[in-house]
């Protein structure tokens, strides 16, 4: 990265505002072993899903509850948040988080499993955005189920898309680059959606479901 792209980049991270809601939940973060969204990342959620006006969300990942504090600040007070995580410590700090950032229980659903179990379960064409921030692995079984799961005009949100620069490094190619890579080329030949890549924190991949898509 040049000097100048990452003066930008850091200036960009550095410029939200966050409150003790969160900064108690990255603190939680880092004592469970979580690596928390970027304030970056946390800012752009909060705006995206206000924007996207969603009213059912989907988080895979749920770490302990950064992310799903800024989702539920964006959305509106009949909305609803479906977290999950395997890990009962990092759901249970994220009701705490939610708890402390007076978000009613009736607007957040943890669900302790693993994802890739859990979202199979879950109903087609039923939600307005999906967050993906969990084991990367498992992002291309993620990101299908993702799009089995949006309505038409939903929005997908997959974090750390970049995979710390390395993706944009032809010379890299660790098996997790590579899945990263091949994460995104699916989501950018997929007919049923259109996509964008931001850089913001370590890359979000962002895409609109604008059609059914085909089984």
């Amino acid at each position: 990265m040049s000097a100048d792209k990452q003066t930008n980049w850091s200036y960009t991270e550095a410029l939200p505002f966050e409150d003790e809601v969160l900064l108690r939940a990255r603190e939680r973060s880092h004592e469970l072993g979580v690596h928390p969204v970027s304030t970056g990342v946390g800012a752009a959620l909060t705006v995206l899903a206000a924007s996207a006006k969603a009213q059912t969300v989907v988080e895979v990942g749920t770490g302990a509850g950064v992310s799903g504090v800024c989702l539920l600040r964006g959305l509106g007070p009949h909305s609803v948040l479906t977290t999950i995580d395997s890990d009962v410590d990092h759901l249970r700090a994220a009701r705490l988080a939610y708890s402390e950032a007076g978000i009613p229980g009736n607007r957040t659903r943890t669900i302790s499993g693993r994802a890739a179990e859990v979202l199979p379960r879950l109903t087609d064409n039923a939600y307005d955005l999906v967050f993906i921030d969990a084991d990367k692995p498992a992002f291309p079984v993620y990101t299908e189920q993702a799009v089995r799961l949006l309505k038409p005009g939903g929005l997908l949100i997959v974090n750390g898309a970049l995979d710390n620069g390395r993706v944009a490094d032809p010379a890299a190619r660790e098996p997790l680059t590579n899945t990263m890579r091949q994460v995104g080329k699916a989501i950018r030949e997929n007919d049923a959606l259109v996509s964008a890549l931001l850089p913001t924190g370590d890359g979000l991949l962002l895409a609109v479901k604008v059609q059914p898509a085909r089984h």
